[in-house]
């Protein structure tokens, strides 16, 4: 049972580091050492191991998860620039829109890039919501804003979107049978569902074609609009490390007592509103950090500011967790502590899958300790798997938010 865990959360961190590599590899960033690991890795999952041996595995994956966040980290940045504050439309124009969803910035370039002079305005849908931060993006006066939510209300946001809805990632769910935008919906990339039409790879570094979706975009309503105002995002590691003399001002002062990490997945079950609960009932002195989709269930809540710092500082996309450790980090060397863990920053994550797997990975492998995840523990993890990360990493899960919050703030 302990090896079939162990191989279970090598692979998902495996599957996890894959595909944040494939996204550098899109911008044309590549790392031999990451190749090989993944190919160590697998190869090993078919071998006869000891505990011991996978666990080292384990360990050594979330070594390569910090490196792989890391080239996308700079791929990223280096071919759009370092995301800076940025407040983002939640309402609708009135021009006909594509709606990307997903995680790939290099098919965001080559749609903004295509759909420009063309009428059609470019929303973005879920894990795509900080493409509005990059400052290559902002130049494009057709790219509109941030519809919808989590993509797991995606069946009620396309029906009312009206336009064409571009997948470039995976967190697809199947249309109902009585859905009518099912023949809206393309595919591209990893991505893909039975029924929609899919958009072929690049060929040779070239652009993908999406003309066949802008012409049909032409031909839908405009979009319905379902909410009005902005929400602010932007802070990853330079636009944080810009704010630092404030951030550390105003922990010093006392302004700020806790930063909670609240990073990872969102998800449909009802227990995930802990938290939505669990950030409106933080004390007005603390801030949340976060990365992933999970930011959808209070990233619109009234939470106000700390002396003009806002209290949910939003880094980006999961793979954009990276920042906040970065941050974490940073934040330790100003401070001038010896250990992360001294920090007041509490890790509070959600996790669905096996991006927030790597994500858990990499976090151990920087020494992070005594995260909290919800709103259940893996189930592949066996008892004595669990275990060693509870007594090693201090990895406990959640109950509800009045007692999470009393133990946090304790």
């Amino acid at each position: 049972e302990d090896i079939r865990s162990l191989c279970e959360l090598l692979i998902y961190g495996l599957k996890g580091m894959a595909a944040y590599a494939e996204h550098a590899v899109n911008l044309g960033f590549d790392d031999d050492d990451i190749q090989a690991f993944m190919q160590e890795a697998l190869v090993a999952t078919t071998r006869e191991l000891s505990a011991d041996e996978l666990t080292a595995l384990v360990l050594k994956c979330g070594e390569f998860g910090v490196k792989t966040m890391a080239l996308l980290d700079k791929a990223n940045t280096s071919t759009y620039g370092n995301p800076e504050i940025t407040k983002v439309n939640i309402g609708v124009r009135n021009n006909p829109g594509i709606l990307i969803s997903g995680h790939d910035l290099r098919d965001m370039q080559d749609l903004l890039e295509q759909t420009e002079g063309t009428g059609v305005d470019v929303y973005t849908h879920s894990e795509m919501l900080p493409a509005h931060y990059y400052p290559a993006f902002k130049k494009y006066k057709h790219f509109a804003g941030n519809y919808g939510s989590a993509w797991w209300r995606q069946n009620e946001d396309f029906e009312s979107f009206n336009g064409v809805i571009l997948f470039t990632t995976n967190c697809i769910v199947p249309p109902r049978s009585t859905s009518t935008y099912a023949d809206r919906v393309y595919t591209t990339g990893a991505s893909g569902f039975s029924g929609f039409t899919h958009i072929e790879d690049r060929k040779e570094g070239k652009a993908k074609d999406f003309s066949k979706l802008i012409e049909h975009a032409k031909q839908c309503k405009t979009p319905t609009e379902i909410e009005t105002g902005e929400i602010i995002g932007g802070f990853a590691h330079e636009q944080v490390f810009a704010l630092a003399d404030k951030v550390v001002d105003a922990v010093k002062s006392g302004a700020i007592r806790k930063f909670f990490v609240m990073a990872g997945c969102d998800g449909r079950m009802k227990s995930r509103s802990y938290y939505t609960e669990f950030a409106e009932k933080l004390p007005k002195d603390t801030v949340i950090l976060t990365a992933g989709c999970a930011k959808y269930r209070y990233n619109k809540l009234p939470l106000g500011d700390i002396g003009g710092i806002p209290r949910v500082l939003d880094a980006g996309q999961c793979n954009d967790s990276y920042s906040l450790a970065l941050i974490a980090l940073k934040l330790k060397e100003v401070f001038e502590l010896n250990d992360v863990n001294e920090l007041p920053i509490a890790y509070n994550i959600a996790w669905y899958e096996q991006k927030a797997v790597i994500v858990l990975l990499a976090l151990l492998s920087l020494g992070v300790k005594n995260i909290h995840l919800g709103p259940t523990l893996p189930a592949f993890l066996s008892p004595n798997v669990a275990k060693v990360l509870i007594d090693n990493f201090g990895i406990g899960g959640i109950t509800t938010p009045d007692e999470d919050m009393k133990m946090f703030l304790a």
